[in-house]
């Protein structure tokens, strides 16, 4: 139950049971109440209710957030906003069932939320799963008979380490299988890779080549395509979304060489997962995932914590039916779809948070350090991670290397594709229970991203242990890189079309097409990439072949724990960001697109093409077409405002471009990321916003 919030009447007066971050919640069982546990209240109270909707509730919250009812009564919800909400309950029975809920379409749509009229007396939290932060309310149920109520949340099943791969080859088996997800009730069906949800992890060391072979031995005709997010590699081994499908009983064979530039990668917390155009949303949603980890010397040389002491740990989330089986996500197979889970609508979100594929797992743990690589492979959902203890994360690195300088975080917001490499300290904690919390977003800029609050697995700290690991406050330095001066592509979200006609996200003004390449790159140049979002949702993008380096976001130098390698950035709504990668080794064509999978499904995606500087050539059945795309766009962003004339007015794309802030100098931005290792704040003084402290 997230939170452990709540409060109902019980035998002996009013029990109330209130978390906050850094409490721990006592187990027990969902039940039924019967007439004799509960206290008489007050029969004052209507037989029905509403909740209504207004437009702008994403910011602005539910009109009636608080609503009292008559136990046994109707509770209605009326949505007059023109996107989807939710009335979901916070509280939730032993399984992670939700005791209410019910999605509500816009447009002065009228639901009648299921389970409330079961519901013992006492007071419910609700919140919109798709607004999360901003949308929150109460309910409460006034009244003397029994009813259900709920369990706050227990920790029954430990925690799944998914078997590690080593070799140089590896085969695995994409089957159909039935798995342990919830802690009671039947197996629930899943798509798999190698008969387990995650699938296996893969653990190699960098600069040795690997091979990996995909079987597709699934029941039904599915074309599948392996990405391994975050990697360096050939463009016929990335997934490619229409080509160089793994059909079904075929085989495909995936060429890692784990090196960039002629030499040895870095050391990084990567997965691969499926990416087939118009049903990666459906198959990473029925299990096809997995954690890829690449190593090298440097955790040795500085003593993080290291074997049993490393833990992979995959956060996603499902819904299930009666019989623990996955509950359908909405359709992608049309790229301008209708309805209302159209763009800007379009999102799945489960209503069980799991890791490692278990709901509400547990993990002994010692009196020692742990280095916890935490990913977040949900199709649509963010999570604000934190520790029930209050103790901090140290970060150590992102999903691609080690960072320059150890970060000391309070909580860490993390969307979905998006990993930290963080170390917890469990010394001193010897008999407690730790909580690994996704707590509300604080602050969020209009229209941002919000989370929701949940418990989502204890470490249990139960033996003590001698500790030889250290976590210095310098890591690993950032790769040197030179700057160009100029940006080079400017990839700006968009929206297309109306939910009745049909509508589509793009990124290059155009939804995704996969014969369409929309920007050459010279194979061996270094290129600054501006990724922007004048969309009025979150999105998170992705970018394929090359692991990237952060130069600027919203003008300003990039928070410390954005100091590394990079290859998914949040852009909140009106955010934008400048990345910096050198376009080393191989040839072909790459994808840009937005990591919620829906979004990605629903055309938000381009493609770029790596060339020889010679020829410039494209692979066979691609047409080049890059009018008004991304090189286009960056040309207004290099020429003076002054030179865009009243007459030439740009699309209001472009103009929302030339209205960011100042520009800043490339030799400041080439000091800082070529800074010598070991500096304390590299950062230059003209990136630096106003009382900034280095850290």
């Amino acid at each position: 139950m997230p939170g452990g919030r709540w409060r109902f009447a019980a035998a002996v007066g009013l029990v109330v049971g209130v978390g906050v971050p850094g409490s721990v919640v006592a187990p027990s069982s969902a039940q039924i109440v019967t007439d004799a546990q509960v206290v008489a209240v007050p029969h004052d109270a209507p037989l029905s209710a509403s909740i209504r909707i207004d437009p702008g509730a994403k910011n602005n919250g539910y009109t009636t957030p608080n609503v009292t009812l008559a136990q046994g009564g109707t509770l209605t919800v009326v949505n007059f906003d023109d996107m989807r909400h939710s009335v979901t309950s916070e509280e939730a029975d032993s399984n992670g069932n939700k005791l209410f809920g019910v999605d509500v379409d816009g447009g002065g749509n009228t639901v009648t939320v299921p389970g409330v009229s079961a519901l013992a007396p006492g007071t419910y939290h609700f919140y919109c799963h798709f607004h999360p932060t901003t949308m929150r309310g109460t309910l409460t149920i006034s009244g003397s008979g029994g009813g259900v109520q709920p369990a706050p949340q227990t920790f029954e099943q430990p925690l799944v380490r998914p078997k590690s791969l080593t070799t140089s080859s590896i085969k695995i088996h994409i089957k159909q299988a039935a798995v342990r997800v919830l802690p009671h009730g039947p197996l629930t069906t899943m798509w798999t890779y190698g008969g387990t949800y995650p699938g296996p992890t893969i653990r190699r060391p960098a600069g040795h080549d690997t091979k990996v072979t995909f079987v597709n031995d699934l029941p039904v005709k599915a074309g599948l395509s392996v990405h391994f997010h975050g990697d360096h590699h050939r463009w016929t081994a990335d997934g490619q979304p229409t080509r160089y499908l793994v059909n079904q009983n075929k085989a495909r064979t995936y060429d890692y060489p784990l090196t960039d530039g002629g030499h040895p990668e870095r050391a990084s917390f990567q997965w691969y997962h499926d990416h087939r155009m118009g049903y990666t949303t459906r198959n990473n949603w029925r299990g096809l995932q997995g954690m890829f980890l690449v190593t090298d010397g440097w955790t040795k040389k500085l003593g993080l914590p290291a074997g049993s002491y490393d833990v992979p740990l995959m956060v996603s989330e499902r819904s299930f039916d009666s019989n623990n089986q996955l509950v359908n996500p909405p359709s992608h197979v049309m790229m301008m779809s209708k309805g209302p889970s159209s763009p800007p609508d379009d999102g799945t979100v489960g209503d069980h948070i799991l890791v490692n594929g278990r709901y509400a797992p547990y993990l002994n743990v010692s009196t020692h350090r742990y280095r916890l690589r935490l990913l977040n492979s949900s199709p649509f959902t963010t999570y604000d991670f934190a520790l029930s203890d209050g103790h901090p994360f140290v970060q150590v690195g992102t999903g691609n290397g080690l960072l320059p300088r150890a970060v000391v975080r309070q909580d860490i917001l993390l969307g979905p594709a998006q990993r930290v490499d963080v170390v917890v300290d469990f010394h001193g904690e010897l008999g407690s229970n730790v909580v690994l919390e996704t707590i509300p977003r604080q602050n969020p800029p209009k229209n941002g991203a919000g989370t929701p609050s949940a418990q989502i697995m204890q470490f249990r700290v139960t033996s003590s242990a001698g500790d030889s690991s250290a976590v210095p406050s310098s890591l690993e330095p950032a790769p040197k890189i030179t700057v160009p001066s100029k940006v080079a592509a400017v990839w700006s979200v968009g929206l297309t079309g109306s939910q009745s006609s049909g509508s589509a996200w793009t990124l290059d003004g155009k939804p995704f097409d996969p014969n369409r390449v929309v920007l050459k790159v010279p194979r061996g140049s270094t290129q600054m990439w501006e990724l922007r979002n004048p969309t009025t949702v979150t999105h998170f993008i992705h970018i394929h072949e090359e692991q990237w380096k952060t130069v600027r976001r919203d003008g300003k130098a990039p928070p410390p724990w954005e100091r590394g390698l990079e290859d998914t950035w949040r852009l909140d709504p009106g955010e934008h960001v400048r990345v910096v990668a050198k376009f080393t080794d191989y040839t072909g064509v790459f994808m840009i697109h937005c990591h919620m999978l829906d979004h990605e499904d629903d055309g938000l995606m381009a493609q770029f093409a790596v060339v020889d500087p010679k020829t410039k050539a494209l692979p066979s059945g691609y047409r080049y077409q890059p009018a008004g795309g991304p090189a286009a766009l960056a040309h207004f962003v290099a020429a003076p405002r002054t030179a865009v004339s009243t007459s030439t007015e740009p699309a209001p794309v472009v103009q929302s471009l030339l209205s960011s802030g100042a520009a800043t100098s490339s030799t400041d931005l080439a000091d800082w990321m070529c800074s010598p290792p070991g500096s304390t704040d590299a950062t230059p003084q003209s990136l630096r916003p106003a009382g900034a402290l280095a850290t």
